[in-house]
């Protein structure tokens, strides 16, 4: 692992990181915030997984976390969106290819040798923060925004027993009845829809999936909430399977990072009481 940047921030420190994946077959980047804290402690993790056509950089430049994060004793962990470099694949539109991986282990070519991002999240990334950082393993949370939306609500969903809380701004709750997650999905996983079901939270929720509860906030001025986000299928199944859903709609508030950066502080301390 290598220190790409580290700078003071609050009451703890902001890094950023590059390691080589063995996993994607690249070098991937990650930010980590770590609070303050005495010698030998753990902290709970908080990861905070993006939305297309972001890095790592995107959340731990606008995200505005840092001051009550520090406070709680929160360590934030922001991965990157895809694998990238030269030999990887690309595509010249903005929701397929570099910066957005959707969060799945490709299996269709050219993308399987690298876009292994569910893989890469769930089993490697963590192994390496749990060895490099003052981490309590035991009390992980997760949430994202848009298709890092997806990827929280889809990842606690397959490992309720891993994160203790989960939530989401403006996430995409069906890809598999959408046009981002229909292209990526059909792409990435091929045209076997059977298999899409695994990376969609309607869908495995539906399928026998549950966890505990969701938070998640909408901006009702989000203007692509009605043909890609559909929040009211999230809200539909989960009352169907009894899942506590807090689905808060915010009058005004677009897709951006002034949206994202405003709900923020209530999203941390709704994981830090559940962590």
């Amino acid at each position: 692992m290598e220190s790409i940047s580290s700078s003071r921030s609050f009451a703890g420190i902001q890094g950023a990181y590059s390691h080589a994946s063995t996993v994607t077959g690249t070098d991937m980047s990650f930010a980590v915030y770590v609070p303050d804290h005495e010698a030998g402690a753990k902290m709970p993790v908080l990861w905070f997984l993006s939305g297309l056509t972001c890095t790592h950089a995107n959340v731990m430049e606008k995200g505005e976390y840092r001051r009550l994060a520090s406070e709680l004793g929160l360590v934030v962990v922001a991965p990157d969106t895809s694998p990238r470099g030269e030999g990887v694949p690309d595509d010249s539109s903005y929701d397929l290819g570099q910066g957005a991986g959707f969060y799945v282990d490709a299996t269709e070519e050219p993308w399987a040798d690298h876009f292994q991002m569910r893989s890469y999240i769930e089993e490697e990334l963590p192994a390496l923060i749990a060895e490099q950082f003052p981490v309590d393993m035991s009390r992980q949370g997760i949430f994202g925004h848009s298709m890092g939306g997806h990827g929280a609500l889809t990842m606690a969903l397959r490992n309720p027993d891993r994160f203790k809380s989960a939530s989401a701004f403006a996430p995409i709750v069906a890809p598999s009845d959408c046009p981002w997650g229909k292209k990526a999905l059909g792409r990435y996983l091929g045209e076997n829809k059977a298999v899409w079901r695994d990376y969609d939270a309607c869908a495995l929720i539906e399928d026998g999936a549950r966890f505990p509860e969701f938070l998640v906030d909408q901006g009702a001025a989000d203007n692509f909430m009605e043909e890609q986000l559909k929040p009211h299928l999230l809200a539909e199944i989960c009352e169907k399977a009894s899942i506590p859903l807090t689905l808060n709609l915010r009058d005004g508030f677009d897709h951006s990072y002034y949206f994202i950066s405003t709900f923020m502080d209530d999203h941390l301390r709704w994981h830090a009481a559940r962590l």
